[in-house]
């Protein structure tokens, strides 16, 4: 019993040991879910609040709507690149005085100004995420917002009095080198923990028609959940028309069949992403992929299903 403890004790410490440094420090930080908590609960009351139009600006704000693409990080392009810019501005300004100081004010402004809209943006994300993408999220938040927080300081600086310009450029370099540690675990979040990707990515199903069932094993208006080929589908008989589409939901990966189904739109039982059956599309987000769509068939009580676009 002892040997088997130690054994157990190792794959542990092993196991550690492989997480990385990064995971390990914020999974240590148990202040960051009553704060967490707070920030998700302000989003969601303010979202709450504004009633049916907030549900519309929320699916603009996850990309859901116009862009068809997660929103927020499109937009970090915006003030990283700014800001970038201003820094080499300003100390090109300060040893040459060939540039002119209004070129760094400028790009600061313009940052700031895109920083305040991927702000918006990424916090309507947060507000889905949970566990320790929660926590890595908040940390990623609050280290942008205190760069907004920086830079707001540095630019007041500027306008206020030309004696304060030099605290202010420090200030901005300050900042842009903060915005490169938050922009690492933005991008540990999404590539590392898998937050905003599209869980259908790299679906694989029947390019030919496969056996799924039969014909009373898919009774009007009820969801049920099958394997083809290895793929998880939803299949829903509406008005005696079969429709399948992914039964993994392409926002976190939520189970579709678990949810409800209202007028052929289906809601994720996680975070009340919709889909409809027809095509596949979404229609309410969190979430900004459509899901696998799938044709269905019934040939002497048999019901067959494959893909409608395989991806490969």
């Amino acid at each position: 019993m002892e040997i088997d403890r130690r054994r157990i004790r190792r794959l542990i410490q092993r196991s550690r040991s492989r997480e990385r440094a990064l995971d390990r420090l914020i999974r240590a930080q148990l202040w960051l879910d009553p704060v967490a908590e707070a920030v998700q609960t302000a989003v969601g009351g303010f979202y709450d609040a504004l009633g049916t139009p907030g549900r519309a600006i929320k699916d603009v704000m996850h990309g859901t709507r116009v862009l068809g693409h997660p929103l927020h990080p499109a937009l970090t392009d915006v003030p990283v690149g700014a800001w970038t810019l201003g820094v080499l501005a300003d100390w090109l300004f300060v040893v040459s005085g060939r540039v002119p100081p209004i070129a760094g004010d400028l790009a600061l402004a313009a940052g700031l100004a895109g920083a305040i809209l991927a702000a918006l943006t990424g916090y309507t994300d947060f507000h889905e995420t949970a566990g320790h993408e929660r926590r890595t999220a908040a940390v990623h938040g609050l280290t942008m917002t205190g760069v907004i927080v920086i830079e707001a300081i540095s630019l007041v600086m500027r306008l206020s009095s030309p004696d304060l310009r030099p605290i202010a450029v420090v200030l901005s370099t300050l900042a842009w080198l903060i915005v490169v540690l938050g922009a690492y675990v933005g991008g540990h979040l999404t590539f590392g923990i898998g937050t905003a990707v599209n869980h259908n990515a790299f679906y694989d199903g029947p390019t030919d028609y496969v056996k799924v069932g039969s014909r009373n094993d898919f009774p009007e208006g009820e969801m049920r959940r099958v394997e083809a080929n290895g793929l998880p589908v939803v299949i829903l008989r509406r008005e005696g028309l079969l429709h399948a589409i992914g039964a993994v939901c392409s926002h976190a990966g939520g189970p579709l069949h678990e949810g409800k189904v209202e007028e052929g739109v289906v809601t994720c039982p996680w975070h009340s992403s919709r889909f409809k059956f027809e095509d596949g599309k979404v229609v309410g987000g969190p979430a900004t992929f459509d899901q696998p769509l799938l044709v269905a068939r019934e040939r002497g009580g048999v019901v067959e299903v494959r893909l409608a676009h395989p991806i490969k």
